[in-house]
């Protein structure tokens, strides 16, 4: 109960009580010896472990039902919405049509699905233009953006664990993608 000679913790203390096999007046009192520091709380716990428990406990009436219900649509009133997700709603057609909406390749698309791309290198202009394909909000999108882990977008089977790479910038997945050099300065002007 005690590491290497000293005294127990009180949290020791209590659960070695708890655990008694005689929890009678006896054991009790060799607590109380062994340990006056933990007096109160030895007690206090005494009396929570001999505190009869009653089976036969009445339902609750109509009144206290209607209480405890309404309380709880109270708090549940209280707790924040769960964020919305707009890349979740879409579909891989959804995704095909938003792909030709902004006149990239969809492997552009997949990125940024994928998150894969860095929030503050994308356009203004074209995260708008994007929100609006996705028929969502600008805010929507950006918080989104930092809330989801990304290693289980996919299902593959895989060998061994996926990771989440780096993101990178939205100009780089664009010359990844093959963009051609007018198209990318038009994009990254904001321009559709």
């Amino acid at each position: 109960m005690s590491p290497a000679g000293g005294r127990p913790s009180r949290e020791s203390v209590l659960d070695a009580f708890a655990v008694e096999s005689e929890p009678g007046r006896s054991t009790l009192e060799r607590y109380l010896r062994l340990y006056p520091e933990y007096a109160e709380d030895i007690i206090d716990l005494s009396r929570e472990l001999s505190r009869e428990i009653p089976e036969d406990v009445a339902p609750l009436s109509a009144a206290d039902q209607a209480l405890i219900d309404a309380a709880w649509l109270q708090h549940a009133k209280a707790m924040p919405a769960a964020p919305v997700d707009p890349f979740a709603a879409l579909t891989v057609e959804d995704w095909r049509i938003v792909a030709k909406r902004l006149g990239v390749p969809r492997q552009v698309v997949t990125a940024l699905r994928e998150r894969r791309v860095s929030l503050v290198s994308i356009p203004q202009g074209f995260l708008a233009t994007l929100a609006e394909a996705m028929r969502s909000s600008v805010a929507q999108l950006e918080a989104s953006w930092g809330s989801t882990q990304l290693a289980g977008v996919r299902s593959y089977k895989a060998d061994s664990k996926p990771v989440v790479g780096e993101q990178v910038t939205f100009e780089q997945v664009l010359i990844d993608a093959g963009v051609s050099p007018e198209r990318r300065t038009g994009l990254m002007e904001g321009a559709n």
